[in-house]
């Protein structure tokens, strides 16, 4: 088989510049729409908040640690480190940030499942989840930058007051996490997560162009180890990310599903990526040799773990309700009676489980490249809807929104995540024609 290539061509890195150079226009008419109308919002987060605790006392006799929070996020904010359209430029930053590092992640996750199953069928589009990859120290860099300039934002646990035993905003619950959440073993974590996720995709990388080259299965022996020496990483960093990057944002909330959520939602999300590069690929006159049964293998995928991340959302939901303890039931209560966030509360539950299940259904819906892309956008909206609602109620409380703002932010980094695949694959050919598996595949029928 000859080699073949994706040209990642100037018409293409054109639309996605002109893409970008969009977002930054709406991200920066979103920036002064929230100065203009907000000049007094951080007086008024002050009062919300205060009020916020009053409340949360209020629902199901709020903990009285989280009265104690919420009227020292009061002061907080009447000291001038409320609200203001820094405090949600960085929330929109963190939510891409995170949202993309995910995906970029779940591309090698892919590639190892498959080594490590001995799989087959994937083997003509591989390079197209390997490319994913190329984004991990981007990812990482734009990660540790957003925390040391925004962490004081987003994150109240970084609050020294808190800590201070007696002081007006001392804390007893987020002093007990002091040991797990305190800055240096925080950024060790963010700093050991990146670095391990980048040098297993170097050194897969690495192997599966060396088979290219040689022919030889001892390639794709070595990589079904590396591939399961990734997974036990994965299995644990997965996890604790989440809860670094999402859990601790609402310092007093508990969950014990929140690593199992935010992998669902990754999950889904980059297969649905996955899919719609390969269609794309497809109908540009790429991937001659993948047919409508690998299309129909992936749309399963999405159709499946759509059901997965249904199956999460409601397992948490229900404990939550079910157990109605306060420090678990805040964090629904603040996300459903909300004017901000209960539409789009509802919005994601139509995109990420409704909408794919119904639409995927039939046996031909995932056959048919026009269904597989209108669905696959869906999806990948309605999980970046997903990690929106994971992450502004706990950062911007009432003062969230949804506008320019959030648009300009994600089609700069849609477009950046791209760019930055493509020029991956365009580097590399761009089927693994010495895959062992390759002739399986081929034949490939369902």
């Amino acid at each position: 088989m000859t080699d073949e290539r994706f040209e990642f061509t100037a018409a293409a890195k054109r639309k996605l510049i002109i893409v970008a150079v969009i977002g930054l226009i709406l991200l920066i008419i979103g920036i002064f729409s929230v100065m203009n109308s907000g000049g007094h919002e951080v007086a008024a987060h002050g009062a919300d908040a205060a009020g916020h605790g009053g409340e949360a006392a209020g629902h199901a006799a709020e903990a009285a640690g989280h009265g104690a929070v919420s009227e020292g996020h009061g002061d907080e904010a009447a000291g001038g480190h409320g609200f203001s359209w820094v405090t949600r430029l960085y929330a929109n930053l963190w939510i891409n940030n995170v949202y993309f590092a995910g995906i970029s992640l779940i591309g090698v996750f892919f590639i190892a499942i498959q080594y490590v199953a001995q799989a087959g069928w994937s083997a003509p589009f591989k390079r197209v989840p390997l490319a994913f990859g190329s984004w991990l120290p981007i990812g990482g860099i734009l990660m540790l930058i957003i925390w040391l300039l925004g962490s004081h934002d987003l994150f109240h646990w970084t609050h020294e007051g808190l800590y201070v035993e007696g002081g007006p905003e001392y804390d007893e619950i987020i002093d007990g996490k002091r040991g797990y959440l305190n800055t240096p073993f925080y950024l060790i974590r963010m700093v050991a997560y990146f670095a391990l996720w980048y040098f297993f995709f170097r050194w897969m990388r690495k192997e599966i162009l060396a088979e290219d080259l040689t022919g030889s299965t001892d390639h794709w022996r070595k990589l079904i180890s590396i591939s399961a020496g990734f997974l036990v990483v994965f299995a644990v960093t997965s996890s604790t990310s989440a809860w670094d990057w999402i859990l601790s944002i609402d310092t007093h909330w508990f969950s014990t599903m929140i690593g199992w959520y935010v992998f669902a939602s990754w999950w889904v999300s980059g297969l649905a990526f996955i899919t719609l590069i390969v269609v794309v690929l497809k109908e540009n006159g790429y991937l001659a040799i993948v047919n409508s049964n690998h299309l129909h293998d992936l749309g399963k995928f999405v159709f499946g773990f759509s059901i997965f991340w249904s199956y999460i959302w409601i397992s948490q939901y229900l404990l939550i309700y079910y157990a109605n303890i306060p420090e678990e039931s805040v964090y629904f209560f603040e996300r459903l009676n909300s004017d901000h966030y209960a539409p789009i509360f509802y919005i994601i539950l139509i995109m990420n489980f409704f909408f794919p299940f119904l639409a995927f259904m039939t046996r031909d819906a995932k056959r048919h490249m026009i269904i597989l892309k209108i669905v696959c956008t869906v999806v990948i909206l309605g999980h970046w809807l997903d990690f929106y609602l994971m992450v502004t109620p706990g950062t911007l409380k009432e003062n969230g929104g949804f506008g320019f703002l959030e648009i300009g932010m994600a089609l700069i980094y849609g477009a950046a995540f791209l760019f930055v695949v493509l020029t991956s694959l365009s580097k590399v050919p761009l089927v693994a024609k010495n895959h062992p598996m390759l002739g399986e595949s081929m034949h490939h029928h369902i």
